[in-house]
C-alpha cells in the first residue's frame, strides 16, 4: 500500500516549479474539513455504509513527509493489525475525519495540515514543526459498538422495549467483535462477546412467527462458543455448546463435527464416532470431518493396542506359572 504514497512526488514536469509535491496533488483533491486542512482523494472505491462515530475500525495505513519515500509510520507490515477505537486509539483529527469519510474496502489517500496533525511544534525527531503529512489508509472493517454497549448496559425490561431487530442487530454486533478477537487468536476475549450474544438472544422472549430469527441468531453463537472452548482445550464445555447447537439443528454438519472433535480430545472414541459419520453423512466430501475420522481410527488403534498390552502384562503367567494378581 505504501508504495503508491510516492506517485505525488512525481509529478509531471510541466507544473509551475514554485509549488511543491503537496501543492500540486491538494489541487486535485476533496476538501473534507471545511478549511482545505484535511484533504482525500480515492484511490478505490469501497462498498456499504460510512463509518459511524464511536466505531472500532480494522485499518491499513502508512504516513508520509513530503520528501521521504519511505513512511515514517506504518502498520502495514504487522499481520494482523490491531482493532482501534475512534476517540480513544485514533489520535490524529484528521485521521478520524478521514476515517468518517470511508467506507468498507476503501483505499484512500490524505493531506492533514498540521493543525489536523501533529501541530505547530511537530513530533521530533520525526516530524519537523508545522509540517503536512500525506497518509494512505486502506479501511479494511469496521464495527460499530457503541451502540451495542449502550443497549447491553440496559436491564432485561428495557431491552424488552426494543423491537426485535434491534436485539438481532447488537447480538450479531456482539458476534463480529467475537469473531474479529478469534482470528486475533484472543480466544478467552472472544468468548465473553459470544457469550454476551448468547445472553441477548436467551433474554428475549418473542411470539412463535420470530422465534426461528432468534434460534438462526443462537445458532451461529453456539458454533462460534464450541469452536473457541476447542481452542481453550475445554473439550467438555465445547460439546455442551456444540449440543445445544443440535437441537436447534440436530443435522448441521458443523455442530457434529464440533462434538466429534470434543469427544475425540476426550478419548471418548465411540461418541466420537458416532458425531463424526453423522456429520460426514451430510457432507461426504468435506476435507475436515474425513480427516478428523482418519484421527480417530488411528488414535483407536493406538488405544487398542495399549490396552491389549496392558491385559497382556496383567494375566502373562509369573515365573511360577500363577497369573498376576493370583492370591
Amino acid at each position: 500500500m505504501g508504495g503508491s504514497a510516492r506517485n505525488p512526488r512525481v509529478l509531471q514536469r510541466d507544473n509551475a516549479p514554485s509549488q511543491s509535491p503537496y501543492q500540486r496533488l491538494s489541487q486535485r483533491m476533496l476538501d473534507l474539513s471545511g478549511d482545505r486542512g484535511v484533504l482525500k482523494d480515492v484511490i478505490r472505491e469501497g462498498s456499504g455504509e460510512l463509518v459511524t462515530p464511536d466505531a472500532s475500525v480494522l485499518v491499513k495505513y502508512s504516513g508520509y513527509l513530503e520528501h521521504m519515500d519511505k513512511p515514517f509510520d506504518s502498520n502495514c507490515f504487522r499481520k494482523n493489525p490491531r482493532l482501534m477505537k475512534l476517540g480513544e486509539d485514533i489520535t490524529l483529527w484528521g485521521m478520524e475525519l478521514g476515517l468518517l469519510s470511508m467506507r468498507r474496502g476503501e483505499l484512500a489517500r490524505f493531506l492533514f495540515k498540521p493543525t489536523y496533525a501533529y501541530g505547530m511544534l511537530g513530533c521530533p525527531p520525526l516530524i519537523p514543526p508545522n509540517t503536512t503529512v500525506l497518509f494512505e489508509i486502506e479501511l479494511l472493517d469496521f464495527l460499530d459498538s457503541a451502540e451495542s454497549d449502550k443497549f447491553c448496559a440496559l436491564s432485561a425490561e428495557q431491552q424488552d422495549q426494543f423491537p426485535l431487530q434491534k436485539v438481532l442487530k447488537v447480538a450479531a454486533t456482539e458476534r463480529e467483535f467475537g469473531n474479529y478477537l478469534f482470528r486475533q487468536n484472543r480466544f478467552y476475549d472472544a468468548k465473553v462477546r459470544y457469550k454476551q450474544a448468547l445472553l441477548l438472544l436467551h433474554r428475549r422472549s418473542v411470539p412463535l412467527e420470530e422465534q426461528h430469527l432468534v434460534e438462526t441468531a443462537k445458532l451461529l453463537v453456539l458454533l462460534n462458543l464450541s469452536f473457541t472452548y476447542l481452542k481453550l482445550e475445554r473439550p467438555a464445555v465445547a460439546l455442551c455448546y456444540g449440543e445445544q447447537a443440535l437441537s436447534i439443528d440436530q443435522k448441521n454438519a458443523k455442530a457434529l463435527f464440533r462434538c466429534g472433535q470434543a469427544c475425540l480430545l476426550m478419548t471418548e472414541y465411540q461418541k466420537a464416532r458416532d458425531f463424526l459419520v453423522r456429520a460426514q453423512k451430510e457432507q461426504p466430501f468435506n476435507h475436515d470431518i474425513n480427516n478428523e475420522l482418519k484421527k480417530l481410527a488411528s488414535y483407536y488403534r493406538d488405544y487398542m493396542g495399549k490396552e491389549k498390552e496392558m491385559c497382556h502384562r496383567m494375566f502373562a503367567p509369573g515365573e511360577h506359572g500363577s497369573t498376576v494378581g493370583e492370591n
